[in-house]
């Protein structure tokens, strides 16, 4: 027998909620519904959907996510293309990509676009809990937009996603805040933190002595909890921020108040990112451990110039999908389960045919409709129908349809009595259906 192969460490399924497995993963009904979810956030909110290829050149991301930072490092799949030589690697994240696709289309020459992507990216690193090798990101940005007003407008945009998706703000999440400044803003707080925590050598950890003269502002970010007092007293980015850059995060914040959206200014918030600058932002959790972050974004205006376009302010967020439909096993938000309206039992096979013709009429009538097949006797098919949570069985036994009927029994209710409808006004009587 051929050996039994598995998916790579790390790379999983997305599999029908019928399938039992051994990990407790989000299943496909439940993705497909935070797709919808999304979807119809993003349309009120006038953003258009776009892809773009899982496999870029790996310049594109050495050069937008920075050289220095673990994802380019440790954590890229790349490999030399065995046709010509390319330097390819399978995306770390979206947006790099989509300003590489605005900038090769020109697809910005008659005027910002608010764009948004689903798609699966990969990191080689150690799996865990609501973190995977392949993974698949919500990504949006809005291109184009220089002024506080769209940073504000975006933030409150996730406010809205958490809202259709069943969040609580401040209960399930919460929103940090912070100002990057401009690049001599942040080059001068990036002298005095190599200052800072070069006088302090003999505290830093491995990982910070490699990252002291490379990507010093990462430091802060660290999560050994012995270095914690070291961190909090280190030179403050907002020491370092001029008028302009103070204003701009002053801006977002009046809109933040006046729509009554609580946040925290977080002066150690930096995102893990070389291209952010002004504002950035993170929603966090305490639902899922030390995985806290959920959503993560900011400004980032000068990674058109750096990837080879024009100069072009731009700003936007990204969500690791998996983490977040974890949080809401966790939090049990009211998830909606993928269940037919209609389970139709065939006690004799023989009625296939007038069944088929009213199953077709009631899927016009935009029913969804579940047709039992395999045979079996009655008493089993309606275990099938009662297990598929369909709120009605249809019957179509040789008595009711020899009088031109079927049988229609519902399944969510103690209280309801069975009745029948003629199969001949399937279009008219699925409408009674859809409504009840």
């Amino acid at each position: 027998m051929a050996e039994k192969l598995a998916a790579v460490k790390g790379m999983n399924d997305i599999l029908p909620g019928s399938v039992p497995r051994k990990e407790k993963l989000p299943d496909s009904a439940i993705w497909r519904w935070f797709e919808r979810t999304v979807d119809a956030v993003m349309t009120r909110h006038a953003y258009q959907h776009l892809l773009t290829p899982i496999v870029e050149p790996t310049g594109l991301f050495v050069r937008g996510i920075g050289e220095a930072t673990d994802i380019v490092e440790k954590e890229m799949y790349s490999w030399k293309d065995s046709m010509n030589g390319d330097a390819l690697t399978l995306r770390p994240e979206i947006t790099a990509g989509i300003v590489r696709s605005m900038i090769e289309h020109n697809a910005l020459y008659n005027g910002p676009l608010r764009v948004w992507s689903i798609g699966p990216v990969f990191r080689h690193e150690r799996p865990q809990k609501g973190r995977y090798r392949q993974f698949y990101q919500l990504d949006v940005e809005a291109l184009g937009f220089a002024g506080p007003d769209v940073d504000a407008e975006l933030i409150l945009m996730v406010r809205s996603l958490w809202e259709a998706l069943g969040l609580q703000v401040g209960r399930d999440v919460r929103l940090e805040l912070n100002s990057l400044g401009q690049p001599a803003e942040r080059a001068a707080h990036r002298a005095a933190l190599v200052a800072y925590f070069g006088a302090h050598l003999d505290q830093l950890d491995e990982d910070s002595r490699r990252r002291l003269h490379t990507n010093p502002l990462r430091i802060l970010d660290t999560k050994n909890p012995a270095m914690q007092p070291l961190v909090e007293a280190a030179p403050k980015l907002a020491d370092h921020l001029g008028d302009e850059s103070r204003a701009h995060l002053a801006a977002v914040c009046a809109v933040l108040d006046a729509a009554g959206l609580p946040y925290r200014i977080n002066p150690r918030l930096v995102r893990g990112l070389d291209y952010y600058n002004l504002t950035v932002f993170e929603w966090v959790t305490d639902q899922l451990g030390s995985q806290g972050t959920v959503c993560g974004g900011g400004r980032y205006d000068g990674l058109f110039e750096q990837l080879g376009g024009k100069p072009t302010p731009a700003i936007g967020f990204g969500l690791g999908i998996e983490r977040l439909l974890l949080l809401l096993q966790e939090v049990g938000a009211a998830v909606p389960a993928a269940a037919p309206d209609v389970y139709a039992l065939l006690p004799d096979p023989v009625l296939l045919p007038q069944a088929l013709v009213v199953l077709d009429a009631l899927r016009r009538e935009g029913l969804n409709v579940q047709m039992h097949a395999g045979g079996g006797s009655l008493k089993a098919q309606f275990k099938k129908a009662d297990a598929s949570q369909a709120r009605f069985a249809l019957v179509f036994g040789q008595d009711e349809v020899s009088s031109g009927q079927v049988a229609i029994k519902p399944l969510r209710s103690t209280e309801a009595q069975q009745f029948s409808r003629p199969l001949a006004e399937a279009s008219r009587w699925a409408r009674e259906l859809r409504a009840a």
